[in-house]
């Protein structure tokens, strides 16, 4: 069987998320900003990451950190300006680092150019790139619901009409069915291409079409927020719309578009792999948030993986992520055991088929942290406080060392340190034999090094007293990935071949030989390859 070598940056490589103002503070005024992340690269490339994507920089009021943008072409002052962002390109490209961004295509701020004029009067000419509708004696124009909670629609009394918002007031959506708009916002995008991004992370790319007619979503839906009929997202124009955004990027080399697919409750594998068309014309990757909101169970871990799988196009490729800027860290959401899990799980991410995205601070431990509405900065936690208390709570400042402030700036942060940041911070656990972090340098470059691990088919060995198992096979290469979910010592049973051992998460237990019969300790993880191949 013959192999290629090819390395596709973003199908190969490990992708890093960075929430920018948590990152690192070169300036000392307590928020990170972009010459703080130029300054970390030397450490990205010691954890050997392929790219870095960037939650939102442009020019924005900040009444949703950053998703509601200004001003496409600028970088806003808190994050520094163009220029630094054309060094940090120049950098991390020279430091063979691509660069994401965050491109936020379904609303734009309400102090946007674009909706000032929108707003000035109903016979303006970009009254139609925002979605303005009459009420309907004396309400609104239909039920639609905000994401974030109360009606989706916002009066304006200058004109007597509401505007769509599927988030904040402060963000109001865009007309996708306008044509003129939608030109003026591919040469947004085009804007950032000829500088040299190399793609971009989709923002809720899945609700930027809404139904013509604007018919009412059912009742069920808006209560409950199951599957059930919609009119505010997933329309068909929306497949087209991104098909249009493929066919722009595919004009420049090795560029990617990865798409988040908002959908509530989550979890639709099928959803998320539609965006992918047929794999060849429309996103480059999707992301699937079923296992965030699985229990820790083997069973439920392969089942949610191998439908993603089996949804997919021929040609399409899936990615993983873990934990995010929206949703709590996944080691916070483990309960008992969480460190062991953290390690755990960081083996499933590098061994499986696909993009494996780190939220940053997730390859040392960082946990969410608790805050008082005192320190809260999310207006989602403000809002409903105390019933949920936000998303700060996972976007917290980076933990570099066990200086004040944990290293991340000499002032003041904009959100607090946790408290753990003396033992769980880079500099530690770089010292620090078989830490989180060299766990997750080692298994990055495991990943590099084996093809299979690479590129490989993934063919599971199915589950079994809480134990998942499954290969990696890649021409002659034969991977064996064995997960124990339990908190107790499991025995395994191997097939009667000759392996050898690539990796564990418990060194202590390596043996020479490798008997057809293992036991595993609690929460092990461990990485065979097959030396006596089946001819």
């Amino acid at each position: 069987m013959s192999v290629d070598n090819e390395f596709i940056w973003w199908k190969h490589g490990v992708i890093y998320h960075i929430y920018p103002r948590s990152y690192f503070d070169s300036s000392n005024n307590g928020n990170g900003d972009i010459r703080g992340i130029i300054q970390k690269l030397p450490y990205l490339n010691r954890l050997g990451v392929d790219a870095i994507w960037l939650s939102p920089v442009y020019d924005s009021p900040l009444h949703d950190n950053g998703y509601d943008i200004r001003d496409y072409r600028k970088i806003d002052k808190i994050f520094g300006n163009l220029d630094d962002f054309k060094e940090l390109l120049d950098k991390a490209h020279d430091n063979d680092i691509r660069v994401i961004m965050d491109m936020v295509l379904n609303h734009t701020s309400i102090e946007h150019p674009w909706f000032i004029e929108s707003r000035s009067s109903i016979d303006n000419p970009k009254r139609d790139w925002y979605l303005w509708r009459k009420g309907k004696n004396r309400f609104t124009p239909n039920n639609w619901r905000s994401a974030f909670g109360g009606s989706a629609w916002e009066y304006d009394k200058h004109t007597d009409e509401y505007y769509l918002h599927t988030f904040f007031k402060e963000q109001p959506d865009l007309n996708w069915r306008n044509k003129s708009m939608r030109n003026a916002f591919f040469e947004e995008i085009r804007y950032w291409l000829d500088l040299g991004v190399d793609g971009f992370r989709l923002d809720v790319i899945n609700m930027i079409i809404k139904d013509k007619k604007f018919r009412n979503n059912t009742k069920i839906f808006n209560l409950l927020f199951p599957n059930a009929k919609s009119f505010s997202r997933n329309r068909p124009k929306s497949y087209k719309i991104v098909r249009k955004l493929r066919k722009l990027t595919n004009n420049y080399p090795n560029k990617t578009l990865i798409g988040e697919i908002y959908n509530t409750p989550p979890g639709n594998s099928k959803l998320v792999a539609s965006y992918l068309g047929n794999g060849n014309d429309s996103l480059n990757m999707a992301f699937d948030f079923s296992i965030f909101f699985k229990g820790w169970s083997a069973k439920k871990y392969n089942d949610a993986i191998e439908n993603l799988y089996m949804e997919l196009p021929d040609k399409g490729w899936p990615c993983f992520v873990f934990s995010n800027h929206d949703l709590n860290r996944s080691i916070s959401r483990f309960g008992s055991h969480s460190e062991k899990k953290a390690l755990l799980t960081a083996v499933l991410m590098f061994t499986l088929k696909g993009t494996p995205f780190i939220y940053y601070g997730e390859e040392i431990g960082m946990k969410n942290i608790k805050l008082r509405k005192s320190k809260l900065n999310d207006p989602l936690g403000k809002k409903y406080w105390p019933l949920f208390k936000g998303r700060d709570g996972s976007r917290t400042p980076m933990q570099w060392n066990n200086q004040e402030h944990a290293g991340f700036s000499k002032v003041k942060p904009w959100l607090p340190v946790s408290p753990d940041f003396t033992t769980t911070n880079v500099e530690v656990q770089e010292n620090m034999a078989n830490s989180l972090l060299r766990n997750y340098q080692t298994l990055i470059s495991i990943r590099k090094k084996y093809p299979s691990l690479l590129k490989g088919d993934w063919k599971s060995k199915g589950t079994s007293n809480n134990i998942m198992s499954y290969q990696r096979n890649y021409g002659d290469e034969i991977m064996t990935i064995i997960l124990n979910f339990s908190s107790k010592n499991k025995t395994y049973l191997l097939s009667n071949n000759q392996y050898r051992y690539i990796y564990t998460t418990h060194p202590e237990t390596l043996t020479d030989m490798v008997t057809t019969t293992i036991t595993l300790q609690p929460f092990q993880a461990i990485i065979l390859e097959l030396i006596n191949k089946p001819k």
